[in-house]
């Protein structure tokens, strides 16, 4: 007799709801485990280098695709109750077995390759990612050899890039230890060729590399020589001078029988390189080796309100991605300078209380190691003043001062090897949204000041401090008054561009749309070209022989008016080009050049206007 069933709910439309029950998966886990330690419904036994390990069929196939291959197609062992497993050791599949039953992995520097072998031996991915992660954190001098063999061995993508990325940046540590000299020539091919930012010079990686080549005996190094043409390729000659070359080479191979095939070779690929490649030697920067010049805009104002972002560009790329962030409340109106490749922010002011505060101290900000560092406070406190270097120093020129109550015509000098400021010779007159730019030419080191506004009017003027006479001197005066504008040096011209000036009886601001060049010898101007795009508080930077107008406006009236537009003057070719937009409206920012590393692990694309953000 069947139970009858209930009508009413027999009838009712279908409402099926799903439970899931978030501990099922434990659970499981941890009855099969229990199954294990009891030794009930085991189904297979596996002997490894004499130990008897004995497990379900169904929990190893469900972790390795080695397994499942083993005990589901039609092989031999899957009508056998025990295999024998060689090729692995014991101590390495205790820890899958103990993983395939608990999810818990126990890895130590004493274990991890047994582990990792036993993994890529049955194919349990997982394992092998946690064997790469575990090791990615374990990377020093000592053992980054080793590691790297690991790696090469098993083919750990992620973690070959890593242990080369630690070698090149502790290079110097690295070659001064006897496990540098361990490294197979096709491991200091990788070294080279991975091409990460190094801590020493291009000459420091020479010297390095043949000291490789003769740290070991006369047969060894035959062997090694084989290898010569292609790891001497990686050097990259262009970045050491001729005298630094000549004195490492002297010293190297001067008493040296075996060393005559390593010689002829360097002095062909130097010939190669210096027939490929007119490139100029890299002044400011230790090692552009796994760097590349990018464009950054730093700070400014955008919809959101100001910002102490710093995003940057690669020309390789056009695409701007986040880099940092200036450490500081949020503030406008600093000095921005760059010097041996690290980013100088110093002064400027914020808002508290709907007070404007401006302040003395300073920050550079290391892209090699991406980090901050503070730098001793300026003499006084500045905000609309230039920021320049000149010689190994930076100049700070001007701007408004709670301590002036006003403008300033103050100066100081920064010293960044004793990190100190030391007051210099004042600017013949007070100056604040001014330019400034500096000129190395025939020994003699200048700094020079243009325009700005002097007790409310919008100046002409231009003026030059001599270093070595440590006295300002007049130039000739610019071609029409400008503030807010930008002077950038390219050899003895200086070009003045963007700003504004305004009518001496109305006092209203026009922009003023011509880049002029003024010429350090003949103490002349003339007008260079006409700007397309003419804008309030654009970023205007030089990568030789261009120059960036980078975001602005045109009026006051109209902040949402090319506020993204990028466009750049050639002044070889006398021609003006538009770029793709700043992914987002900006102004009143200041815009650099700065070496940053080509890997980076946190490139966060900024999304464009009007994405989702």
């Amino acid at each position: 007799m069947t139970k009858p069933k209930i009508k009413y709910l027999h009838d009712k439309p279908l409402n099926t709801i799903y439970y899931e029950h978030n501990h099922h998966q434990s659970t499981l886990l941890e009855g099969l485990n229990s199954l294990r330690q009891k030794g009930e419904l085991l189904d297979i036994t596996l002997v490894i280098e004499g130990t008897v390990f004995k497990a379900h069929k169904a929990v190893l196939a469900a972790c390795s695709d080695y397994f499942r291959a083993m005990f589901t197609d039609n092989m031999l062992e899957a009508r056998q109750n025990e295999i024998c497993l060689n090729g692995i050791s014991a101590k390495g599949f205790r820890q899958l077995l103990e993983y395939a039953y608990t999810t818990h992995l126990a890895l130590n520097l004493a274990n991890v390759q047994d582990v990792l072998e036993a993994a890529s031996h049955v194919q349990m991915v997982a394992v092998i990612q946690a064997c790469s992660s575990y090791l990615q954190t374990q990377i020093d001098i000592d053992n980054c050899v080793d590691i790297a063999t690991i790696a090469e061995t098993y083919s750990l993508t992620q973690l070959r890039m890593k242990v080369y990325r630690f070698m090149s940046g502790h290079l110097l540590e690295f070659s001064n230890s006897t496990e540098f000299y361990r490294l197979t020539p096709q491991q200091l091919e990788n070294l080279l060729a991975y091409d990460f930012p190094v801590d020493c010079s291009e000459a420091d990686v020479l010297r390095i590399v043949l000291a490789w080549f003769f740290h070991v005996d006369t047969h060894e190094l035959d062997i090694r020589l084989t290898y010569a043409v292609r790891i001497v390729r990686y050097i990259h000659f262009k970045e050491i001078s001729g005298r630094k070359l000549d004195s490492i080479l002297d010293k190297v191979f001067e008493d040296r029988k075996h060393g005559w095939q390593l010689y002829k070779i360097i002095l062909q690929e130097l010939y190669l390189q210096s027939t490929q490649n007119k490139s100029s030697l890299i002044s400011n920067l230790l090692n552009s080796r796994g760097m590349e010049m990018a464009v950054l805009k730093i700070g400014g104002f955008g919809i959101s309100g100001i910002t102490n972002e710093i995003t940057y560009c690669f020309s390789t790329e056009r695409k701007w991605k986040h880099l940092t962030s200036i450490p500081h409340v949020e503030q406008c109106n600093f000095g921005t300078a760059v010097f041996n490749n690290e980013l100088y922010i110093v002064g400027g002011c914020f808002n508290q209380s709907l007070q404007e505060n401006i302040h003395p101290f300073g920050f550079k900000y290391s892209p090699r190691y991406n980090k901050w560092s503070t730098i001793a406070p300026m003499k006084i406190e500045r905000c609309r003043f230039t920021l320049t270097v000149l010689g190994e120093s930076l100049y700070a020129v001007g701007g408004a001062s709670e301590a002036d109550e006003c403008d300033t015509s103050t100066c100081e000098r920064y010293d960044p090897m004793v990190d100190a400021w030391h007051t210099v010779q004042p600017l013949p007159a007070y100056a604040t949204q001014h330019a400034a730019a500096s000129c190395e030419a025939d020994y003699a080191r200048r700094l020079y000041v243009s325009g700005g506004i002097d007790r409310d009017n919008v100046q002409s003027f231009m003026y030059c401090y001599d270093v070595n006479m440590e006295k300002w001197k007049i130039c000739a005066a610019m071609l029409k008054p400008r503030a807010d504008h930008v002077m950038v040096s390219i050899g003895k011209c200086l070009y003045v561009c963007g700003g504004w000036t305004e009518d001496s009886e109305t006092r209203v601001r026009t922009l003023v749309d011509t880049i002029d060049v003024y010429n350090v010898d003949t103490d002349c101007w003339k007008v260079v070209t006409k700007v397309p795009t003419p804008r309030y508080h654009a970023g205007i930077v030089c990568i030789d022989p261009k120059i960036y107008f980078i975001g602005g406006f045109h009026s006051d009236a109209m902040f949402d008016k090319d506020t993204a537009a990028i466009e750049y003057y050639d002044i070889e070719a006398d021609l003006w080009t538009i770029e793709d937009k700043y992914p987002q409206d900006i102004w009143e920012h200041t815009c650099a050049t700065l070496y940053i590393p080509k890997c980076r692990d946190d490139m966060e694309v900024l999304p464009g206007i009007g994405a989702n953000t």
